[in-house]
């Protein structure tokens, strides 16, 4: 039994750690393959420090987003490999790449987080999922919606509703971040930004001077990507906003635990928000998480519309009566199951 597992930046390495445990855990040979789609150390190297991962068996390095850079790569390990399957996570290119890489090599396709879908086909993103969806011969769908999305879209794959393995990282290594957990004199919230879309200059500028302009504290890593903008443009921070390095995921998880608020555009951190039940902001006009907003635990400020950034921060509250969403973590357990499922029986 083999597995290749496609993966290429931050959230992708936590998803990967205790799917690449259970793996192991039922002897499944993993073969594992860095794209390099984030190269920073803060935000690659340090995931396979922090959480114990085996070093890739492959290392790219590309050091590029591109799909079409990676895919003849990633084919050409897949095809030495011939594994059982080709794993992919999520909706980055990285996940592009890897679900063309694996039909050209006519190798079977899973698909970690298949079905989740935003509405807005502007993101790169989600033109992303809707084509390894089309392509995957399974399915690993978080919840029912998912699963609901992808039966009304007519998907060709076998689905299966596992939950979703980042909750499984949650719970695995929320108890070690917590030793760690930083002291700050005051009530803070945590900012992130890093997709394309905000981290264009005059918007980035906007989206910084108006969180500055709230009541708020904020302690703000700095992606890359965002650093790079600020320190192009000469863009200013606010007093209020705190800049830090890009933090490892035991470190990031500590900082949100300790928060008063979420503001952020990412996908994965608004999860981790209402697991560790933090009231969220989203700097964006779409979520694929639709279940957060709908509980009351997020609130989407379209970045256009930044008016609505303070009054969304004093309001957000975290509903004591939130339901459990995405999953119990077992979701790698019930993944293995899904890929071998003579072996479950």
């Amino acid at each position: 039994m083999k597995v290749l597992s496609v993966i290429g930046n931050r959230p992708q390495f936590v998803k990967s750690a205790p799917l690449s445990v259970a793996l192991r855990a039922v002897g499944v040979d993993e073969v594992v393959l860095h794209t390099g789609q984030h190269y920073d150390r803060a935000l690659s190297q340090v995931f396979f420090d922090e959480l114990g991962l085996p070093e890739p068996d492959y290392r790219l390095d590309l050091r590029s987003a591109d799909p079409d850079a990676m895919t003849p790569r990633i084919r050409d390990a897949v095809e030495r490999e011939r594994p059982d399957w080709v794993l992919v996570y999520g909706d980055t290119n990285s996940t592009l790449a890897g679900g063309r890489a694996a039909v050209a090599a006519g190798v079977p396709l899973a698909h970690v987080e298949a079905g989740l879908r935003s509405g807005d086909l502007a993101m790169p993103e989600e033109r992303n999922r809707i084509e390894v969806d089309r392509v995957a011969q399974l399915l690993l769908a978080p919840d029912n919606g998912s699963r609901t999305t992808l039966a009304a879209e007519g998907v060709q794959g076998r689905i299966e509703v596992v939950g979703d393995v980042m909750r499984d990282a949650l719970d695995l290594f929320t108890p070690i971040a917590l030793r760690q957990q930083p002291s700050y004199e005051k009530a803070y919230a945590v900012l992130t930004l890093h997709r394309a879309s905000n981290t264009e200059p005059e918007r980035l500028r906007r989206i910084l001077a108006a969180t500055g302009e709230t009541e708020w504290s904020f302690v703000f890593p700095v992606h890359p990507r965002t650093r790079h903008v600020l320190d192009g443009h000469g863009i200013e921070l606010a007093p209020s906003l705190r800049a830090i390095e890009p933090v490892g995921y035991l470190e990031m998880l500590a900082l949100v635990s300790g928060a008063a608020r979420v503001v952020t555009d990412s996908g994965g951190l608004q999860k981790e928000a209402y697991w560790l039940r933090v009231p969220c902001v989203t700097l964006r006009s779409t979520t694929e998480w639709t279940d957060t907003v709908r509980a009351g635990a997020n609130t989407l400020v379209d970045p256009d519309a930044l008016s609505d950034l303070a009054p969304a921060l004093e309001r957000a509250t975290f509903p004591v009566d939130a339901p459990t969403l995405y999953g119990d973590g077992h979701a790698a357990g019930r993944i293995v199951d899904a890929l071998y499922p003579s072996r479950a029986k």
